[in-house]
């Protein structure tokens, strides 16, 4: 769970972006994104296939530079 407290005088919009920052380094926006609809699993397969071939596209690129 994420949890933000005040600093002082810190304003409530300074506390609202620290909180959205937080829940994008979590990746909670995305998770929630990804299951505000079903996925059939054979697409969830390709999308985690796609990603992985992604991955290993830009370590092999890093190597070979």
């Amino acid at each position: 769970m994420i949890k933000v407290k005040a600093r002082g005088n810190e304003p409530a919009e300074n506390m609202l972006r620290r909180f959205k920052k937080m829940c994008e380094k979590e990746g909670l926006i995305k998770e929630i994104k990804r299951n505000s609809y079903y996925e059939k699993p054979s697409e969830r397969r390709r999308r985690r296939f796609r990603k992985a071939i992604k991955r290993l596209q830009r370590a092999q690129a890093a190597v070979g530079v």
